[in-house]
């Protein structure tokens, strides 16, 4: 009998040292958790990170804040949240953009690759087409591309480095068009500068422009999809629009540092999944232009890797390289 209270404080302990990961899982999280957007509010990313945040409230119990890092195409913001401990408490909420990173920053001081663990894809919104009618008149994306041809027009992005910048270098190759590129710290302050007219068109991503085209106070010309989206019923495809080929979407993500515990990494899975399922969540992205997609974890990481390599091919042939 002595020998057996003796051990029982050790046999309790051990319990608790030998306690099952699910219930390590449960204990997290214990304090608020940040989310790094590195676009400026207002942005694509905003329009998906903040309800997300909002819902994530909810369901795990601990405040989700949203800390804006812009510049640079997004790389200010990552380069912020590889800085940050990965300890599951933070977590970078990634884009497109940085699978075209690598191959136009020579000089990052982080691989997004090596140093960042994909956890779970967020959105996939098309750009579209997006001008201010009170500088742009034309109605439809065959007229624009005539206008284009011989008036000099800018175009504005997200950041030098981004799926808006690249979408406009890609119209100028399949259009012949030569628009000038005006890089922005985001996708909000584009949208700002080009409802105030000082950039007539935008090659927008649809979660940014969609509310604003709906309302009348911008014109899409094209969405940049097979088929057409739910948000933009009457805006005709690129392909219906007249060019053919030009389909292409970006993405939004969460990333984690590496080295943050995969009990985190797990949950913050797990408890997405549960909020992108509700109607009002689904309701949010299908307004945005974008489904609700089921890609996480290793299939994410593999999409990664393979639009890192599908970027370089497009950066390379363009001959585009940026200090950053």
């Amino acid at each position: 009998m002595r020998m057996r209270a003796a051990f029982a404080p050790l046999i309790l302990l051990s319990g608790i040292v030998l306690q099952p990961a699910t219930l390590l899982a449960q204990a997290w999280p214990q304090k608020p958790i940040m989310f790094v957007v590195p676009f400026a509010p207002g942005g694509g990313t905003d329009a998906f990170a903040r309800p997300l945040a909002a819902q994530l409230d909810t369901q795990l119990g601990q405040r989700v804040l949203i800390e804006n890092k812009a510049g640079a195409g997004g790389t200010l913001g990552a380069s912020y949240a590889f800085k940050q401990p990965a300890d599951g408490y933070s977590f970078l909420i990634g884009a497109a953009h940085h699978t075209i990173a690598p191959s136009i920053y020579p000089k990052l001081d982080y691989d997004i690759e090596k140093d960042f663990v994909p956890v779970i894809m967020l959105a996939r919104p098309p750009h579209v087409v997006t001008v201010n009618p009170g500088k742009i008149e034309a109605k439809t994306l065959k007229d624009f591309i005539t206008y284009t041809q011989s008036n000099p027009t800018n175009y504005g992005s997200a950041g030098a480095g981004t799926t808006h910048h690249l979408a406009g270098e890609f119209f100028n190759m399949m259009a012949k068009t030569k628009l000038n590129h005006v890089p922005y710290r985001g996708a909000g302050p584009a949208m700002q500068d080009l409802l105030a007219g000082h950039v007539p068109v935008v090659f927008d991503g649809l979660g940014t422009s969609a509310p604003q085209i709906a309302a009348g106070t911008l014109r899409g010309l094209a969405v940049t999809a097979p088929k057409r989206v739910a948000a933009l019923p009457d805006v005709p495809t690129s392909a219906e629009a007249g060019l053919p080929g030009f389909e292409f979407s970006t993405w939004y993500g969460i990333f984690a540092r590496k080295g943050t515990p995969q009990e985190a990494i797990d949950r913050m899975t797990k408890e997405v999944k549960i909020a992108m399922a509700l109607p009002a969540i689904k309701a949010a992205w299908e307004k945005n232009g974008s489904d609700v997609p089921d890609v996480s974890g290793d299939e994410y990481a593999k999409l990664v890797s393979a639009d890192v390599a599908r970027w370089r091919k497009v950066v390379t042939g363009a001959g585009i390289k940026l200090e950053q």
